[in-house]
């Protein structure tokens, strides 16, 4: 049975290591938090994972590790450093990084070729993307690996050329974020609104097509040149740029529509996440019928 060590026990990693139990993997998990024991009961049950109070020792036999630390670089590196002084020489060493670059990771790393980013969307126990992002010096064979690694948890791998800030899904999420904040502090629409607007006419459809193979359908039988050549050309207004020393003006119109605190969330997210299980089940049914016929 192979062996992955979950360094960080945040959201991330914890759904990191309840994805890997599930999926038939030995699970170590290291935090330095003292109430590592009690946050990993609470949120992964009675599942058979073992805990570690170092670095060193979480990774000593491990094949893969995640890495899901706070986003800060002189962080990382020390931890990188120590992982790849302490893991097997053939363990594949990947981080949950949702902003940093890879190459800025395994600066002056011996392990630097088998470095890259393993970035989920969350929860990945449940979101089945994985963006890898490779630096410079990761090698080809670890990319290969991971890749394999991932897609044996049922997940959707997508190997990026190289490496930019923010990945790819991140920057896509960006612009839209930037622009919704903009309209809400331009009074155009409220953040329900917006979110109305979003579940159902693109959220919808992104569900199933993404931009390319949606722009390509909108243009019915002569596709997206068709598209462009007509509603595209009319689409040439200059898109909103949010103020950023007025946020809380969005943020504020936010905790009003959907509550704060532990309660609030435990109940939104559980319903986000019943809502996405549902969805996935039923494009994975259509599939599955697809690939029959």
């Amino acid at each position: 049975m192979s062996t992955v060590a979950i360094i960080g026990a945040g959201v991330i990693g914890l759904s990191w290591a309840e994805l890997f139990h599930d999926h038939g993997w030995d699970v170590v998990i290291s935090d330095p938090r003292t109430d590592l024991a009690d946050v990993v009961g609470a949120s992964l049950g009675e599942r058979d994972i073992r805990l570690s109070g170092s670095v060193e020792d979480a990774v000593a036999h491990a094949d893969f590790v995640q890495e899901n630390g706070p986003e800060r670089i002189e962080l990382k590196r020390e931890v990188f450093a120590a992982i790849a002084e302490a893991a097997p020489a053939s363990a594949i060493l990947a981080s949950s990084s949702s902003s940093l670059l890879p190459s800025a990771i395994a600066e002056g790393n011996a392990a630097a070729d088998r470095v890259l980013i393993g970035h989920p969307f969350n929860p990945p126990a449940l979101m089945p993307l994985v963006e890898l992002v490779p630096g410079p010096e990761t090698s080809a064979a670890t990319m290969d690996i991971a890749f394999d690694v991932y897609s044996s948890l049922d997940h959707t791998p997508v190997r990026l050329k190289r490496e930019i800030r923010g990945f790819v899904g991140n920057r896509l999420q960006k612009a839209l974020n930037d622009e919704a904040y903009y309209l809400v502090q331009q009074g155009i629409v409220d953040p329900a609104g917006l979110d109305t607007v979003m579940k159902n006419s693109l959220g919808l459809r992104w569900a199933t097509v993404g931009p390319f193979e949606g722009g390509h359908l909108g243009g019915g039988p002569d596709g997206i040149r068709h598209l462009a050549a007509n509603v595209g050309s009319q689409m040439t207004f200059p898109l909103g740029s949010p103020d950023r020393s007025r946020m809380d003006v969005v943020f504020d119109q936010v905790e009003t529509a959907y509550g704060t605190g532990p309660e609030a969330y435990r109940v939104r997210a559980q319903r986000r996440d019943r809502l996405t299980r549902r969805i996935l089940d039923a494009v994975a049914v259509q599939q599955k019928s697809e690939a029959k016929r």
